[in-house]
């Protein structure tokens, strides 16, 4: 399987050579990697020549690199993956578009595939990347009054509000969170019996 994810990244290469950047194969997988300005471009070539013939698109999320690498990433903060399959031809692509700004933008493959549409719905309800083009964009997941994108790395684990129900106005409210946040440090046992290695007597003869 891996001599044909090489001859078909060959393939993407010749194809569209100049408009994408690495392209690698890794266990078995063909990942590529697309600037944003040639996205559509690309999604359609895929899509309809014959010898990729990727005709759906079974899955699109968004990624936070802010972490990665132990903060040693030097990259566009966010990145959006599609994954793409060629029912006539019996393989997968996948694509990577990274994108950075105060509002990460990426332009929406609604019209290429039209199941990405609650994809990038949730890749904007939780990494708040907006795609441009979208017929709908909304929260999909969270609550209108969410206020924050809970899969980005600096969203506080308890949030940013809490909601309660308010007698005197009857309904639910909004208000900020009550408790005091704290940071998850794991313990870290320095001293426990169950790593020390016991003492096996010796037995006289054989000192």
């Amino acid at each position: 399987m891996s001599d044909y994810y090489q001859s078909l990244s060959s393939r993407v290469q010749q194809r569209l050579q100049g408009r994408i950047g690495r392209c690698d194969v890794a266990l078995g997988e063909l990942t590529v990697e697309v600037p944003k300005a040639h996205l559509l471009e690309v999604c359609r070539v895929l899509r309809d020549e014959p010898e990729f013939a990727c005709e759906q698109l079974i899955d699109l999320c968004g990624l936070d690199y802010s972490a990665y690498g132990n903060g040693g990433w030097s990259g566009p903060h966010y990145a959006v993956a599609y994954h793409l399959l060629s029912v006539h031809n019996n393989h997968r692509i996948r694509l990577k578009v990274f994108t950075d700004g105060e509002v990460p933008l990426v332009d929406s493959v609604v019209s290429i595939w039209s199941s990405a549409n609650w994809y990038e719905r949730e890749a904007f309800d939780l990494f708040g990347i907006v795609f441009e083009g979208h017929p709908d964009l909304r929260r999909i997941l969270t609550d209108y009054g969410f206020v924050g994108h809970p899969f980005r790395k600096d969203f506080p684990v308890s949030g940013n509000v809490e909601m309660r129900y308010d007698p005197d106005k009857g309904r639910v409210v909004y208000q900020p969170v009550s408790i005091e946040p704290r940071d998850m440090i794991p313990r870290v046992i320095r001293h426990d019996h169950r790593y020390v290695t016991p003492e096996v007597p010796v037995a006289q003869g054989d000192k």
